[in-house]
Formats: C-alpha cells, structure tokens, sequence
C-alpha cells in the first residue's frame, strides 16, 4: 500500500527543510549542556515535513555531526547510548507528526515539554544501561535519573528557545511568502 499524505503549503515549504537543517547542525555551536536544537528541530521536522524528510533530516544531520563532535571533545564518535539518544529524536518526530494538522501555540508548547521529558527518561535510562558509572540496580537507576535532573533543565529550556524559533520562523517566512504571493490591490 503506498503511502499518501495530504498536499498542504507547509509540507511543501523549502524554508521548512532548510530550517530543520540548520537547527540539527545549530547543535555544532558551543552551547550549555543539553541545551541543543536537535530536540526541537526533531520536533519542528514531524510537524512540517513530509513523512520521509521528517524522520530522515534529524538523523542524518546527528549522523553526520557526531563525528565531528566526537573529535572536537575527543570521544567517540558514536557509543552503545546512541541507538537510544537517536531513538528519542525519532519519537519527538512523531509526536511533531501526531500534532501536524492541529499547530497551536499551546500544542506546540505541550510537545516540547513531552520531548523533552521523554528524551530525559530514555537518555539516562540508556546511560545508566550501557556505562559502568551507576550499579545495575533500581537504586543506580534511580541515582541516575536524580544526576539528570539538571541536564532537564538545559534541555527543556534549549527545546523552549528552539521551538520558539523554529516555528515562528517558519510561519513568519509563510506570512511573507503568502502575502508577496497576493496580486496588488487595484
């Protein structure tokens, strides 16, 4: 069965896909722990993207910047957590995809904080499953997530700023294009 998507303006939108570009790669600009573009821009594809570039664009940007990360820090590259820190970016696409035909303020500002909660939730569960810094018991776990509480905040706040910008960006440049788009009045 193939699949179809409705044919609206903001899928088809250039400025749209060039936006989801530069807030992945926006992530190669130093910045606060966790205070990142990706969360955001994940989400900002589901939303405006068709499905394939939606789901495709943030991880390949990730692909494509951790290397280049991993050198900078000295690092590497890519590590076991990464499957789970790839995987939450994947789900903020889809729940951008859920709220695709039904963008408001308040829907835009209630998925940015379920990205940003689950994207806590899976990526210190995955630390604390792949390194050897907490035990493997309810209580490691448990550590682990209280460690993370102040990297919540850096990526809540960074998933606020970047959504903000992302999707007022993109409705601004739609307003400019739709009203250059208007013949003159007579």
């Amino acid at each position: 069965m193939k699949r179809t998507e409705p044919e609206h303006a903001a899928h088809k939108s250039p400025a749209a896909l060039l936006l989801t570009v530069a807030g992945v790669l926006g992530r190669l600009i130093p910045h606060p722990p966790n205070f990142a573009p990706v969360g955001a821009a994940s989400l900002f594809s589901g939303a405006k993207l068709p499905w394939w570039q939606a789901y495709l664009v943030p991880i390949a940007v990730m692909a494509a910047t951790d290397p280049i990360l991993g050198a900078y820090y000295g690092v590497p590259a890519f590590s076991r957590a990464q499957i789970f820190i790839y995987a939450s970016f994947l789900i903020s696409v889809a729940i951008g995809r859920a709220m695709r035909h039904r963008l408001t303020v308040p829907r835009i500002a209630a998925a940015t904080l379920l990205c940003a909660t689950q994207f806590f939730f899976i990526t210190n569960f995955a630390v604390w499953l792949t390194s050897t810094i907490y035990p493997a018991t309810p209580a490691g776990l448990a550590a682990c997530y209280i460690a993370g509480i102040p990297f919540f905040g850096w990526t809540l706040a960074g998933n606020v700023v970047y959504s903000a910008v992302l999707f007022g960006l993109e409705a601004w440049i739609s307003r400019l294009t739709q009203a250059r788009a208007q013949p003159a009045a007579a």
